[in-house]
């Protein structure tokens, strides 16, 4: 790790603001100028995953940047957690390399946590880049009645999304954790690598007893697949792998069970009947040959999963926390 960016020198942050990055020097001098604007006083920490790009030169540049380099690419979760297990403040926030968050956004967040002990993590209002009127990226996380994760208020106004209130799950996009909290729980699942990680995680914090906040004023602007391509075969083997692997390790077994058996029967109905193209070409989700290799990782994972549903079970039945009751709260448009 670079040298501590420390701490302004009439105080102690609360907050360390982990920034993951792979291949994003070109994203980043946008995102850490808008933290360097911040009204309250943070450490920064950036997660070099890697990159070949000159990244490492261009946070040579920036001293007061701790950086933290893996001597492979780990993905957004385990870069995360490779930046949570470097920083001792009392919060992590999180914000992408392809996000520039307003001026205010930590001072919000971290009212919103003083005022809301109870709640484990804030999460922020994340608008999309180049809209005009606005339009909402994310603002929380829901479960939707298939159980899987979508973003709140994808393509809305901000105004429909502009009062504060108790979400299933934060965005890890830009969001405020409680770092004891969410060490108390195992951290982020590193095994998942991109995508569905911090909605694991949020399940995990509310089972352990937490809640989840949106505070809508602390706003930042996302540019969207900045980093990965949503069209591209990555995004869809990680978007549907993970989803199963996270009701295999979090939902009722009867939730999770039907889960597995509807991918399985879609895969097969998909093989007898391939999907027509859209645009002239097939996405990779309706592709049998990724469904195969993601029914495949699927099976791998089941003991592992099996394991740590006793493990977490068996520790929160020792602990006596209370279980938050989990089911799905609504339909969005899926992230």
């Amino acid at each position: 790790m670079a040298a501590d960016p420390g701490a302004p020198p009439d105080s102690t942050p609360r907050v360390t603001v982990v920034v993951v990055s792979w291949e994003g020097a070109h994203l980043l001098p946008p995102c850490l100028d808008s933290l360097r604007a911040q009204t309250l006083g943070h450490r920064v920490v950036v997660v070099d995953n890697a990159s070949t790009d000159g990244t490492a030169e261009l946070l040579a540049g920036r001293p007061e940047v701790g950086v933290v380099t893996t001597a492979r690419n780990e993905g957004f979760a385990g870069g995360v957690q490779r930046g949570i297990d470097a920083v001792d403040t009392e919060f992590v926030a999180l914000l992408n390399n392809d996000a520039v968050a307003d001026p205010a956004w930590l001072a919000e967040l971290v009212r919103a946590a003083d005022a809301h002990p109870e709640a484990a993590a804030v999460t922020s209002l994340m608008l999309l880049a180049e809209r005009e009127p606005p339009e909402v990226n994310n603002a929380g996380v829901v479960l939707l009645d298939t159980w899987y994760g979508a973003d709140r208020g994808l393509g809305e106004s901000p105004t429909a999304v502009a009062e504060p209130t108790e979400v299933f799950g934060f965005s890890g996009g830009a969001a405020l954790l409680r770092t004891e909290a969410v060490r108390a729980v195992g951290g982020f699942a590193t095994e998942f690598f991109l995508y569905y990680e911090d909605t694991e995680l949020s399940w995990r914090l509310r089972d352990a007893g937490w809640t989840i906040r949106v505070q809508p004023t602390a706003v930042v602007v996302h540019a969207h697949s900045a980093t990965v391509d949503q069209r591209s075969r990555s995004f869809a083997y990680h978007n549907e792998r993970n989803r199963l692997w996270m009701l295999m390790r979090r939902a009722p077994a009867p939730v999770a069970l039907r889960a597995g058996l509807r991918f399985a029967l879609t895969t097969a109905s998909l093989t007898l009947r391939p999907a027509p193209p859209v645009n002239g070409v097939v996405p990779w989700n309706l592709r049998p040959g990724l469904r195969v290799t993601v029914a495949r990782d699927v099976l791998r994972y089941l003991p592992a999963a099996l394991r740590s549903r006793r493990r977490e079970r068996a520790g929160l039945h020792q602990a006596g926390s209370p279980v938050r009751p989990v089911a799905p709260v609504g339909r969005e448009r899926r992230a």
